[in-house]
């Protein structure tokens, strides 16, 4: 007696009530095992982006949102700073690195971040063509920035104000590609890098042609409200250059705690301590993804219900054709794991077409993240709490089917038939 035909037989027969019973099965696990694909992959990019940085100097504002746009580059930033008055708070023993970022242009909506060679140190970049920039207007590129707009050492072109496509373009002056970094799987890889000098360079260009459209007597007046140094007159060249924030590892985290408290207190400028605010957005999200998982698990439970009625129902339906199988000599415990076999083809087949659509879904949110922050997720990945999920599975549906399995126990043959 082949049981996994006649188990496969038995579902064909009832094929409503099998395939809800896996679909029910199917969204439970498809559920949980998104939230822990993207769970996992969003971890490990902020782990990723994160290492090696102690806390971030930035204009006033919220902490997180600095965090956010200082080192993930999915926000934007709180403002400009004094590079001269972050660089003198900076100046203590107590600071191992530094590393300056200026933003606010970008090109085809991939950002364009003023700072230095120590930047590429920190996620330890390699180049798969060119080098280094060396002077202002050299600019390098990150692995995905370069592959999807298909640029190559030695092209040039403008960047557009602000963190989108719609930004005016500052024509005059133009960047030149020098360097196409190596995928590094992290923010660098969406980033295209530049000196500091360069973001300088073209925004005071920028104020030189507004200058230069007002005419002499615009100008003469221009000059006098400098004098003045207005909170909205436009800068000089000459005047105390700005950044959007500074990266801070320091010799000693705990003794830095103190020195972050102080710069809060006693100056124009705000500290954000990068483990401290990401534990706190985890957190936030921790509550939502919690309660998904309760509402994939209670559909998994569900499921397992709708198997055991399924079952139940089944064993009714057939007593008479399982008194017969008992009367032409097949054991009872071999017809008690022929129901208990379709039980587990159920939860099988649930968690094969659950996978699925959990690869399908995060192939959706991949695809959509990638628009909008220029991240993107390994669809294709399999994680190890998956393999508990299949076990988990595995158990509702062995479950499900030997409660009502038992009943065979209770079968009197000769009664079934003579009944019939």
């Amino acid at each position: 007696m082949n049981l996994l035909k006649i188990s496969t037989s038995n579902l064909k027969d009832k094929p409503l009530t099998s395939f809800l019973s896996i679909l029910l099965m199917a969204l439970g696990i498809a559920i949980i095992s998104l939230l822990l694909l993207a769970g996992k992959q969003i971890e490990e990019k902020f782990t990723r982006n994160v290492a090696g940085i102690d806390m971030v100097i930035g204009a006033k504002g919220s902490p997180l949102q600095l965090i956010l746009s200082s080192i993930y580059q999915i926000d934007a930033p709180t403002g400009n700073i004094s590079m001269e008055e972050a660089t003198r708070l900076t100046r203590s023993p107590l600071v191992k690195s530094v590393i300056p970022l200026s933003m606010g242009d970008n090109y085809q909506g991939y950002r364009i971040v003023g700072t230095n060679p120590k930047y590429l140190e920190h996620f330890q970049a390699e180049f798969e063509q060119g080098k280094v920039f060396e002077k202002a207007m050299e600019i390098v590129a990150g692995a995905k920035v370069a592959k999807n707009l298909g640029l190559k050492v030695g092209d040039s072109f403008a960047s557009q104000h602000g963190y989108d496509q719609e930004g005016h373009a500052h024509d005059a002056k133009k960047f030149k590609v020098v360097g196409i970094l190596k995928n590094t799987n992290s923010v660098l890889d969406q980033m295209m890098i530049t000196p500091l000098e360069s973001v300088w360079e073209v925004h005071d260009e920028e104020h030189h042609e507004e200058e230069a459209g007002k005419g002499a007597n615009a100008l003469k007046l221009l000059e006098e409200d400098n004098n003045n140094v207005g909170a909205n007159s436009i800068r000089p060249m000459d005047e105390e250059k700005e950044i959007t924030s500074m990266l801070v590892k320091f010799r000693n985290p705990a003794m830095g705690m103190m020195m972050a408290r102080s710069i809060n207190l006693n100056s124009t400028l705000q500290t954000a301590t990068p483990a401290i605010e990401i534990n706190r957005l985890f957190a936030l999200m921790g509550f939502g993804i919690d309660a998904l998982k309760l509402i994939a698990l209670v559909i998994i439970i569900v499921s397992g219900l709708s198997v055991f009625v399924s079952l139940y129902n089944s064993l009714k339906e057939r007593k008479y054709e399982m008194a017969l199988m008992l009367s032409m000599g097949a054991s009872r415990t071999r017809l008690f794991f022929l129901l208990l076999l379709e039980g587990l083809i159920i939860s099988i087949l649930g968690f094969i077409i659950g996978i699925i659509l959990s690869r399908l879904g995060l192939g959706i949110m991949s695809e959509n993240i990638e628009q909008n922050f220029h991240y993107d997720f390994n669809v294709l990945s399999l994680l190890k709490e998956e393999f508990w999920l299949f076990l988990g599975a595995l158990f509702i549906g062995l479950l499900a089917a030997a409660i009502p399995s038992l009943g065979i126990y209770n079968i009197n043959i000769s009664k079934t038939l003579a009944d019939e």
